[in-house]
């Protein structure tokens, strides 16, 4: 997500059809502070990222293991060519 892109998270939520209990609670952020977001405050970027993977890309993000995004961390700085055929035959992997 770069700087100037601006998230929308009432149309994510809406389009998704939960209410803001819903949508926010699996961020970590209350109704209250959803609102406030989706009422024109600052989001900060954290929020906004997290919006990204658990919204967006629908990754569960309680699955996520800090040793696994270690090895994926390892694997793209140190054997990038490596990581790029692994990324390409999991996509294949999940569409077969």
């Amino acid at each position: 997500m770069k700087n100037t892109e601006k998230v929308d998270a009432r149309e994510i939520r809406r389009k998704l059809g939960l209410n803001q209990q819903q949508f926010w609670s699996k961020l970590g952020v209350t109704q209250s502070g959803g609102s406030r977001y989706e009422s024109g405050r600052n989001m900060p970027r954290p929020v906004q990222h997290l919006l990204r993977l658990v919204h967006v890309e629908q990754i569960d993000i309680q699955k996520i293991k800090r040793e696994d995004y270690e090895v994926v961390e390892f694997l793209r700085a140190k054997n990038s060519e490596l990581f790029k055929d692994l990324k390409k035959q999991a996509k294949v992997w999940k569409k077969g």
